[in-house]
């Protein structure tokens, strides 16, 4: 029982260690408009319908970067710049904590669509958490035809590098900073 302990101990204080580089270069971020229109052209390149969601959408949060790692307990971060009617209005941070089965590290970049104003001032309200029921859809599995909006939200994920297996959950949390 006492090796299991300790076992336990090592995973969690290697984890911190090893997702403390990811975590921490997402801090020395700025808010970059342009790293953001570049991810909003990626996106759009890649898919019609995401494209079609940029000019339908309220609003949008657009992640360039999300750095994630994790061992049994994950992190993830990152900066992004939101835009209501195309317009940038504010920086947002997002920070994520797992715990399941995960193994790895990754990258990716993330755009959250808002359906109404409504949606966009609740992510804009003081803090926002996604719940676990909110799903991502990976801009490369040819399901954003018929992806909906569930609650005014609907996220999309483009894979940047890394590897990482997971059945985990978690859930992301959000902090709004008007520019």
């Amino acid at each position: 029982m006492k090796k299991q302990s300790n076992l336990l101990f090592v995973l969690i204080i290697a984890i911190i260690f090893l997702s403390q580089p990811i975590l921490l270069a997402q801090d020395s971020l700025k808010y970059s408009v342009e790293d953001a229109r570049a991810t909003i052209e990626k996106f759009s390149a890649a898919d019609e319908t995401v494209a079609e969601l940029f000019k339908t959408a309220h609003g949008y949060a657009v992640f360039p970067s999300i750095g994630k790692a994790g061992i049994g307990v994950g992190g993830a971060g990152g900066k992004g710049v939101v835009f209501e009617n195309g317009k940038a209005i504010g920086g947002s941070n997002m920070s994520q904590v797992s715990i399941g089965l995960q193994l790895g590290g990754q990258k990716y970049s993330e755009v959250i669509f808002f359906e109404t104003e409504s949606a966009l001032n609740t992510f804009i309200s003081d803090k926002y958490t996604f719940a676990a029921q909110i799903s991502a859809v990976a801009i490369a599995s040819g399901e954003s035809a018929d992806a909906k909006y569930e609650e005014g939200v609907l996220v999309f994920t483009m894979p940047l590098g890394g590897l990482m297996f997971e059945a985990s959950v978690g859930g992301q949390n959000f902090k709004f900073h008007p520019f």
